[in-house]
């Protein structure tokens, strides 16, 4: 007789990203209704993971201020306004899914290519004037 395997479910994490993503989708789109899905879910973290996020929203706002703040899937992201609404830039802190680091990530949509392989997510312990500069310049070439 076959043993019968457990069925695989999601965390807790995991499935309160699938009903932030839900209630994201619901919500009329409005850069107001956004910035303050944005800065409730950003006030929530803790002390460090926040100042994080809000020194990642400054960066966004004076290299690619083309960029409009929301949530996308509970985690603080930058997308381009308009007809495609696409998703470029996001912060998954540590604390959302109890991982060891927060990670600033990069959807297909941003324009990183670099050939046939490069990073689309970064490990982000603490920010520092050169991670700074390294995140500026990412910021740059994804927002293009």
């Amino acid at each position: 007789m076959a043993e019968k395997k457990k069925a695989e479910t999601f965390t807790a994490a995991e499935r309160q990203a699938m009903k932030d993503r839900a209630a994201e989708a619901k919500r009329a789109a409005s850069a107001e209704a956004d910035l303050k899905a944005f800065m409730e879910k950003v006030n929530k973290m803790p002390k460090e993971e926040k100042e994080m996020a809000l020194r990642i929203k400054a960066l966004v706002e004076k290299h690619a201020p083309h960029l409009v703040a929301k949530t996308w899937y509970g985690m603080p992201s930058f997308y381009t306004p308009g007809k495609t609404g696409k998703v470029i830039i996001f912060f998954q802190n540590a604390g959302m899914f109890k991982a060891r680091v927060s990670t600033l990530g990069f959807s297909e949509h941003s324009t990183l290519d670099d050939g046939n392989f490069w990073p689309t997510s970064f490990a982000l312990i603490k920010l520092t004037p050169k991670v700074e500069s390294q995140i500026k310049e990412l910021i740059i070439k994804a927002a293009q």
